[in-house]
């Protein structure tokens, strides 16, 4: 299992989150942040999703 980071920010840049979670894969990473957003209704905030290597998996600003 790999370790990947969700960070959600506010506009000013204020952090909203910032997870780690585990995951086989870059695929299965971006499924997985995926629903965490959808989950706490961030998807229209402003976010990233990291790989250990510093690939950057989802962005939205």
């Amino acid at each position: 299992m790999k370790q990947y980071v969700l960070t959600v920010f506010e506009k000013n840049g204020e952090k909203l989150l910032e997870e780690r979670f585990d995951a086989q894969n870059d695929n299965e990473a971006k499924q997985i942040a995926e629903a965490k957003l959808s989950e706490q209704q961030y998807l229209e905030k402003t976010h990233r999703c990291v790989s250990p290597s510093g690939k950057l998996l989802l962005f939205h600003s």
